[in-house]
């Protein structure tokens, strides 16, 4: 399947978060140390938009009710049965692209 296109690098820089949409998707983009990575973007607590939440390392915390995860495994530290959806990311030419 072909990436997509959703974000620019430079749009993106070290230690942020980016919330997307992307044929329909709602994703979350986290820049870890030069790494980006790519996860749904509706907490699954409440629905909070995690790509407005604050990244700390690889853990994001949700800007609703504090939430977080691991953006590298979607893991959830609140709660072990909840588990975030993730992405292949690529970046290429500056453009941060994903597989949906």
């Amino acid at each position: 399947m072909p990436l997509t296109a959703v974000a620019r690098l430079a749009d993106l820089p070290p230690g942020k978060a980016k919330q997307v949409v992307a044929q329909g998707a709602v994703l979350a983009l986290y820049n870890v140390g030069g790494m980006v990575y790519a996860t749904d973007g509706t907490c699954l607590h409440r629905g909070g938009p995690l790509g407005e939440g604050d990244l700390d390392g690889r853990i994001v915390t949700c800007p609703l009710h504090g939430w977080t995860y691991d953006v590298t495994s979607g893991q959830s530290h609140v709660n072990p049965m909840a588990r975030l959806r993730t992405f292949r990311v690529v970046v290429e030419d500056g453009e941060v692209k994903v597989d949906l």
